[in-house]
């Protein structure tokens, strides 16, 4: 499948920190334009290298010699002939001298010719760092400087954007080392007036605990300037007269590292960087905004605008060089996942917790059905009254048997309500469902809509009249992916009187449960075993007959796979994409289902999505407790008529 149409706002940029001889200009040249060579022949639109790497930041007093500053021009002109024919931004560190003083800077390279000069702003003279006995921060009032006939007047200062002419949102910004470190950052600075890449390149040092802290800064810069953050360092070639280097490199984008070169490690980094995910995520935050008026208001905002054509990823020749979670809502590493089960949990019971005691309840009625949603809404329910100190004999679990309902699922949920503590009561609906059908003349033969909803609005009423009775709440049990897709029966188990699972997606919902086995291991066998054997039954709302005494009706056959359905939601919500850009990235990613499959679902997901929207818009009370969310009180105002012509037409065209 073919992709060169559009590159989606992927721009691949790289960090190296190649092999180096302190002072010696011309073999780090050589290196340079290698790595530069083979960032290009990888896609890369950007290349980033450490600061003063032309020479090496560890020369000490060298730097003053003039032997030393002449062979940096001389090395940096050479880099820009050798990669003239190459279509990649190229910054590279170096000493310049003008004017009386000598500078730490960054030289751009684009196409033969230094189109931009950075200085450093912040010059560190603290600890192990004396740069200001050698170099002076970024003067005021130089707009351009003399390099050489071949470059006669080059953009020199902090206040320069390069810009991508074409229109693609890339815009780039650079500092240096130091920079990133003080309070009010300069490329905060820039990201606020407009860059949406900020380059750093670094010179720093290693010592114990300084590589974590170092990956901190740059996630928070990043997240904090809604940019991605290219951030080069020093190579292990540095002397180690007196300091130890580590060439520890990163790229990041909005908070999240999506690749390092660790401590001591010798390959060089790179990663897609998605411009549109960056600009998304600036249209959604105002305050982002808000901060940028009053920045670019201000009187010394005026910045020198490079233009250049950046170059673009061609999908027919190059990969996307980034993880793309097939599960974007649970996290893929196991020590992480277990501490967002456990966070989970945490929000969804403290948030009920607070809803009993406002209304001082006692007393709380769950429809447990033997299915992963009833389970987590019910664990979660015991946890909100042991935080209240409520006796969970307050808990009313009821199971109500009908038409579709299995002895698997119907014995889970009573092993499941009576090792949980809670009470156990049992309807049958068949019978009142039989008697409602002759009332409307449903024929009981025909397994319509009708057949389906009678029995799931039956369960809701039983759930509500017995919490009169009991003077207490009905807890919801729907889930966010159901929410999204429609797949709950309007005012059946669509409604409720709080939802504890409303903002869990399918996916979550089964490590969440998983969880909740794990640590009951020990402590509760039965328990675990129990929660295991719901993990192993398929998803069903259980309201067509049985077969042979198995579940007949599997939810995903009829609506897909709700891994799928689930990154579609993510990315739909939580940047706005469009549906032909998460095709490609669930093509991207390492889903275990082929193009066509995957197409066929999302026209489903959208359709679904927009003619359910009338079910959220008057959907129960319920916590947030992730990213993504569909209350229409807080995440996702929608209309319920409006029309999904436009993003169907778009899945059409993709086929």
């Amino acid at each position: 499948m073919g992709y060169s149409c559009m590159n989606y706002g992927f721009f691949n940029v790289s960090s190296a920190s190649p092999e180096l001889k302190v002072c010696d200009c011309d073999f780090n040249a050589e290196k340079i334009i290698d790595e530069v060579r083979s960032s290009y022949a990888k896609g890369s639109s950007l290349v980033v290298f450490p600061e003063l790497c032309i020479t090496g930041y560890t020369c000490g007093d060298l730097f003053l010699q003039k032997t030393l500053q002449n062979g940096a021009l001389k090395a940096i002109e050479y880099i820009a002939k050798k990669t003239a024919s190459l279509d990649i931004l190229i910054c590279v560190g170096l000493p310049f001298s003008y004017s009386g003083a000598l500078y730490n800077v960054c030289a751009v390279l684009f196409k033969g010719k230094i189109i931009a000069l950075v200085p450093k702003t912040y010059i560190p003279n603290y600890s192990e760092f004396y740069e200001a006995r050698h170099f002076s921060p970024a003067p005021c009032g130089v707009k351009n400087v003399f390099i050489s006939e071949k470059n006669p007047s080059v953009p020199f200062g902090t206040d320069i954007l390069i810009r991508d002419k074409d229109g693609s949102g890339f815009v780039l910004g650079v500092e240096l080392c130091e920079d990133a470190w003080v309070p009010v950052s300069p490329g905060v600075r820039l990201a606020i007036a407009g860059a949406t890449v900020v380059a750093n390149l670094s010179g720093s040092n290693e010592i114990i605990g300084k590589a974590e802290y170092r990956r901190n800064l740059i996630k928070i810069n990043s997240a904090k300037a809604l940019c991605a953050f290219i951030y080069s360092n020093a190579s292990h070639d540095e002397s180690t007269q007196d300091l130890v280097f580590s060439g520890h490199s990163m790229i990041a984008e909005n908070g999240t590292i999506l690749s390092e070169r660790k401590p001591f490690e010798k390959h060089s980094v790179i990663a897609s960087v998605d411009i549109e995910r960056i600009l998304q995520e600036r249209n959604k935050t105002k305050t982002f905004q808000d901060c940028a008026v009053r920045f670019n208001s201000s009187e010394n905002s005026s910045f020198t605008v490079i233009e250049v054509s950046v170059r673009k990823i061609d999908f027919n020749k190059n990969r996307l060089v980034r993880f793309t979670d097939p599960h974007p809502f649970v996290p893929s590493a196991l020590d992480a996942r277990s501490e967002r089960c456990r966070e989970v949990i945490s929000l969804q019971a403290e948030g009920l917790a607070k809803r009993l005691r406002h209304i001082n309840c006692k007393s709380a009625v769950i429809g447990l059905s033997g299915g992963l949603d009833s389970t987590l809404a019910l664990l979660v329910t015991c946890r909100a009254f042991d935080l209240c100190g409520t006796s969970r004999k307050g808990i009313t679990a009821v199971t109500m048997p009908c038409f579709g309902t299995t002895d698997r699922t119907y014995n889970n949920a009573c092993v499941l309500a009576k090792e949980s503590g809670v009470e156990l009561k049992e309807v049958r609906i068949a019978e009142s469902v039989h008697k409602h059908f002759t009332d409307i003349g449903q024929d009981e033969n025909v397994h319509d809509v009708t057949y389906e909803n009678g029995q799931a609005r039956e369960r809701t009423q039983v759930l509500m009249d017995i919490a009169n009775k009991s003077n207490g709440i009905v807890i919801g049990t729907g889930d966010l992916s159901e929410l999204a897709l429609g797949w709950c029966t309007y005012n059946g188990d669509h409604m409720s009187m709080y939802g504890v699972n409303s903002s869990i997606p399918k996916t979550l919902v089964r490590y969440l449960v998983q969880f909740f086995a794990d640590e009951n291991e020990s402590k509760n066998p039965s328990l675990s075993a129990v929660l295991r054997d719901i993990l192993d039954t398929p998803v069903s709302p259980e309201l067509l007959p049985p077969e042979n005494g198995t579940i007949s009706q599997k939810t995903e056959d009829l609506v897909g796979p709700y891994e799928l359905h689930d990154f579609y939601l993510y990315y739909l919500l939580r940047f706005g994409f469009s549906p032909e850009k998460i095709l490609f990235l669930a093509d991207s990613s390492n889903l275990p289902y082929n193009h066509a499959f995957k197409l066929k679902w999302l026209r489903t997901f959208y359709r679904r999505f927009f003619t359910q929207q009338f079910k959220r818009s008057c959907m129960p009370d319920g916590a947030k407790v992730g990213t993504v969310n569909l209350s229409p009180r807080g995440d996702w105002r929608m209309p319920s008529d409006a029309s999904a012509a436009l993003w169907l037409s778009e899945i059409d065209r993709l086929k």
